[in-house]
């Protein structure tokens, strides 16, 4: 199987390399002699590379324990990188709130990623956005001023001109822009809360974040709506936008969020856990955004009902029969 062939006008594939195989590699296994060809590939790359036919010589595919006995032509389709796709639009629905020459406002649905990045170079937010607006391609992150964690549903605002992301990163970071979540926690939450603690990368599992000295000040407040039995609907609001940064105070305080795979709580009392089967995600729905319209200066306020699959949820939990104790 080969992968040489011409290339499209939009094609990022990059291209063949070719190169001819030394004499004094005689009697070498073809995977050595490819790996000293191509030194800018690893060698176990390359071999997956030679396994999947990407690798021919003298036109014909070939295997890895191969040997080569000098002057045979060799040729190497390397793998599309996928971060080269990664700025590409895609034809991806958005539910758009609000749009204007300045700005839209999205109402995002679980699952689906804001921005690429390792294990998710397309079908993102941004790829979606690069479609609907494609001016957003000449702005820093399409426009993207904030964003919500993958599993995270509700409202996001997203800049369409410069002038108008520097007005919004400008409001965000003096904190007047204002941001609403619902969630439901494991535990019962009695009082509203405030939680001033700095979120920063874990000191050892680098893929999480957690409260850390040496991390950024983040400013979370909580308010208690309706509890049930060993779980609270609350009500967050936050001064700063880290990240994951509800999911963490939460937990700090020893209110993790339901279905949060990474902070969440590690058991559940049997009817809690019967509730929670066949939810997938942490309980989180950022369901308010306010702020000031960067080119009328406006107060503009926007809500998302809450998404069918957390409504659900919060119909399923328990709500009598037992203590209201965490």
């Amino acid at each position: 199987m080969s992968f040489a062939g011409r290339k499209r006008a939009d094609d990022t594939s990059p291209s063949p390399l070719e190169a001819t195989v030394p004499a004094d590699c005689a009697g070498l296994r073809v995977d050595r002699v490819v790996a000293q060809l191509f030194p800018s590939y690893s060698r176990s790359r390359l071999q997956h590379w030679i396994e999947s036919g990407r690798v021919t010589v003298d036109g014909a595919a070939t295997e890895v324990r191969r040997k080569v006995w000098g002057g045979e032509q060799v040729q190497l389709v390397p793998e599309p990188d996928p971060a080269a796709s990664a700025f590409a639009p895609e034809d991806i629905p958005l539910q758009v709130v609000h749009e204007d020459d300045a700005l839209l406002v999205v109402d995002k649905p679980a699952g689906l990623v804001v921005h690429p990045g390792s294990g998710n170079w397309a079908g993102t937010l941004l790829n979606a956005l690069l479609a609907h607006a494609p001016a957003v391609t000449n702005l820093p992150r399409a426009g993207i001023v904030h964003r919500l964690d993958k599993d995270t549903s509700g409202l996001l605002v997203v800049a369409k001109t410069l002038e108008a992301q520097t007005d919004l990163v400008r409001q965000l970071q003096a904190r007047t822009v204002s941001r609403r979540y619902l969630a439901a926690v494991s535990g019962s939450v009695v009082s509203a809360g405030r939680v001033d603690a700095p979120v920063g990368r874990h000191p050892v599992h680098r893929t999480r974040m957690a409260v850390t000295a040496h991390g950024k000040p983040a400013v979370t407040h909580y308010v208690p709506l309706r509890r049930g039995q060993r779980w609270t609907q609350i009500e967050c609001r936050l001064e700063t936008g880290r990240t994951h940064q509800i999911r963490v105070h939460m937990a700090h305080v020893g209110f993790p969020l339901l279905g949060d795979p990474v902070y969440g709580p590690p058991r559940l009392p049997p009817a809690l856990a019967a509730a929670m089967a066949g939810f997938p995600r942490q309980a989180l729905h950022a369901w308010r955004l306010a702020l000031r319209h960067p080119v009328s200066g406006e107060e503009m306020a926007w809500e998302s009902p809450v998404p069918a699959d957390l409504a659900a949820l919060l119909r399923r939990l328990p709500v009598d029969g037992g203590s209201d104790g965490a």
